[in-house]
């Protein structure tokens, strides 16, 4: 049993007047563990797609499950708990909170978990350790470079230990050298047992994956192992 199960997956944004379809027939599995990129143009649906693998919205037709159990069974409770609990979230704007520290940060998603306030700084302190950044615990956002501030919103989404890793574009707004050093941090993550699933326009960014899923127009175009 695949961990992301998509079938026939479509998306239809508007109401009965204005209708604009993004996602178009959609079908594939990912298993735990691999590493994928999902690959294409601006507006080609990726980030919907992440959204909806993610539980930040819903497919307007076809079936997606997660562990085997479609989408639509989950309450909204268990949703969240599931976003929460089991998936971590790295966005291009990397989302931080501004005047207020790395470690406080990154702590953020343990205030909605069921873990004890006690544990909230060791666990921060081991994600923050992780992505190399320890030095910089009691920096706030401004304070830091956007290599960093990257590493700050990776250590954010591994502080609950998720299984599953979505990076939206985690490269979008570095230089090269910060790029790079970031995605070595995320193939790190997929060799430590995490899946990770990897949205981006850049070839380069891609290829760091074991497979590719290009798409455009809200269709698969093509599913390939990297090249690298």
């Amino acid at each position: 049993m695949a961990l992301f199960e998509v079938e026939n997956l479509a998306k239809v944004y508007g109401d009965g007047k204005v209708q604009t379809p993004v996602l178009h027939g959609v079908s594939f599995g990912i298993e735990q563990g691999e590493f994928v990129s999902i690959m294409g143009p601006s507006g080609s649906g990726k980030s919907t797609l992440l959204h909806i693998l993610g539980f930040l919205d819903k497919a307007t037709s076809g079936v997606y499950r997660f562990e085997g159990k479609r989408a639509e069974e989950y309450g909204e409770e268990e949703a969240a708990h599931m976003r929460n609990e089991k998936m971590g979230f790295v966005f291009q704007t990397f989302n931080l909170l501004a005047r207020t520290s790395v470690l406080e940060n990154v702590k953020l998603p343990l205030l909605y978990s069921n873990v004890p306030e006690r544990l909230w700084d060791s666990m921060a302190k081991k994600a923050i350790e992780d992505v190399g950044l320890s030095h910089r615990s009691e920096y706030e956002p401004s304070q830091l470079s956007g290599g960093e501030r990257q590493r700050v919103a990776i250590a954010r989404a591994l502080v609950n230990s998720p299984s599953v890793i979505f990076a939206d574009e985690p490269t979008g707004n570095l230089d090269s050298k910060s790029g790079s050093q970031v995605m070595e941090i995320v193939a790190q993550l997929n060799t430590k047992g995490h899946t990770v699933i990897v949205i981006t326009h850049e070839a380069e960014t891609a290829e760091r994956a074991d497979r590719i899923l290009h798409l455009r127009d809200g269709r698969i175009e093509k599913d390939e192992k990297a090249a690298r």
